[in-house]
C-alpha cells in the first residue's frame, strides 16, 4: 500500500486527493478537497495569469501542502492543464508552486491530460456499477472530461487508450467569451454551441467516436448536471458516483440552466458557489456532445484526473 497526494490544478478549481493506492484494486480516499481559485481569469482574453488568482490558487496550495504532509503521503504530484499552457506568465505561477509545494507542477499537455483523466475514470466503473444494482458499463469508452479551459476526449478500454484529443472549450473559456446575459441570450448560446460543435469536428477527425459504447462524463460540471437530473436534495458523491443520465435529462437540465438568472442558479440546493457562473456553459458542452455523436446517456464518475494521477503515481 502506497500513500500518495495528487493535486490537480485547473482553469476553475485546484482539488487534493490524499489516498491509499494498493498494487491492484481500488484506492481507499483518506482526504478529497476541492476549491475554486478561477486560476484562469481572463486568461483567454490577455493571454496571462491575473496576479490575484495566482495569489488565491496559493493560499490553497498551501493548506494542501500541509494536509498531505500530516496524513504522511510518501509522494505528492501535482498537474497543472489548460490555463496554465496556455499563459505567457506560466513561470510566475510555477515559481509560486516550486516554493509553495517543494517541487515544480507537471503542466502536461492535452494528450497526457487525457490519459489520466481515463485512467481515473474508468477505474471504478464496474464497483459503481454494482452499488447501483446495474451492469457493468460497455467498452470501449468515450471518457469526456469538461473542464474550465478546455475538454479532454479519450476512448479506450481496459487495454489502455485507443485515440484521445484535447480541444479548448470549456466552461470558463466559454463563459468569458460569450455568455455574458444573466441569463445568457439566445445569440450568446448560439455562439457558444457553434464554438463547441467546431471543437467536435477536430474531435471527430482524430478519434473514432462511432466506436463508442460507453460515454463516461467526468468533472464538475456534468457531476452538477446529474445532481439536477437525478434530483437530489443535496450534493451526494455516491449517488451521482455510476448514474446513468439520458439525453432527454440532460437537454432538460441545460435547457433549465441556460434560462435561470444567476440567482436562480445559485439557490439550486446542489450548486457549488465556484459553479454558479460557468455551469451553463459546462452542460452545454456535455448536452452538445451527446448529440451530436448520437450517444443517448452519459455514466457519471466521480473519479477524474485526480484519481489517475494519483494511481498514476503509485503505480507507476
Amino acid at each position: 500500500m502506497t500513500r500518495v497526494a495528487a493535486v490537480d490544478c485547473g482553469t476553475n478549481s485546484i482539488r487534493l486527493l490524499v489516498a491509499d493506492v494498493p498494487p491492484e484494486g481500488p484506492h481507499t480516499d483518506l482526504l478529497r478537497r476541492m476549491e475554486v481559485v478561477r486560476l484562469g481569469q481572463g486568461v483567454d482574453a490577455t493571454g496571462r495569469l491575473a496576479p490575484e488568482a495566482i495569489e488565491r490558487t496559493r493560499l490553497v496550495l498551501a493548506e494542501y501542502t500541509a494536509q498531505a504532509r500530516d496524513l504522511g503521503a510518501t509522494s505528492v504530484r501535482m498537474v497543472a492543464t489548460s490555463a496554465t499552457r496556455d499563459a505567457a506568465n506560466r513561470a510566475d505561477f510555477e515559481a509560486m508552486v516550486l516554493a509553495t509545494l517543494g517541487r515544480l507542477p507537471d503542466v502536461v499537455p492535452g494528450d497526457e491530460e487525457a490519459r489520466l483523466s481515463f485512467l481515473g475514470a474508468t477505474a471504478s466503473l464496474d464497483a459503481a456499477a454494482a452499488a447501483h444494482g446495474d451492469p457493468p458499463p460497455r467498452p470501449p469508452y468515450l471518457v469526456v472530461d469538461i473542464g474550465g479551459g478546455s475538454t479532454e476526449f479519450v476512448l479506450g478500454d481496459a487495454g489502455g487508450v485507443r485515440a484521445a484529443r484535447s480541444v479548448d472549450v470549456g466552461c470558463v473559456r466559454l463563459t468569458e467569451r460569450h455568455l455574458h446575459g444573466d441569463p445568457p441570450t439566445a445569440d450568446e448560446i448560439g455562439r457558444s454551441e457553434a464554438d463547441i460543435r467546431a471543437a467536435l469536428a477536430e474531435v471527430a477527425a482524430a478519434v473514432p467516436v462511432e466506436q463508442t459504447a460507453t460515454l463516461v462524463g467526468v468533472a464538475g460540471s456534468v457531476t452538477t448536471v446529474a445532481a439536477l437530473a437525478l434530483g437530489l436534495p443535496a450534493y451526494d458523491a455516491a449517488a451521482i458516483h455510476g448514474s446513468r443520465i439520458p439525453v432527454s435529462a440532460v437537454r432538460s437540465v441545460t435547457a433549465g440552466l441556460l434560462t435561470a438568472t444567476r440567482e436562480r442558479r445559485a439557490a439550486e440546493a446542489v450548486m457549488h458557489p465556484g459553479r454558479v457562473d460557468v455551469i451553463g456553459a459546462g452542460a452545454l458542452v456535455l448536452r452538445v456532445v451527446m448529440d451530436a455523436f448520437a450517444l443517448d446517456e452519459v455514466v457519471v464518475s466521480e473519479h477524474d484526473i485526480l484519481d489517475g494521477i494519483a494511481l498514476g503515481l503509485a503505480r507507476g
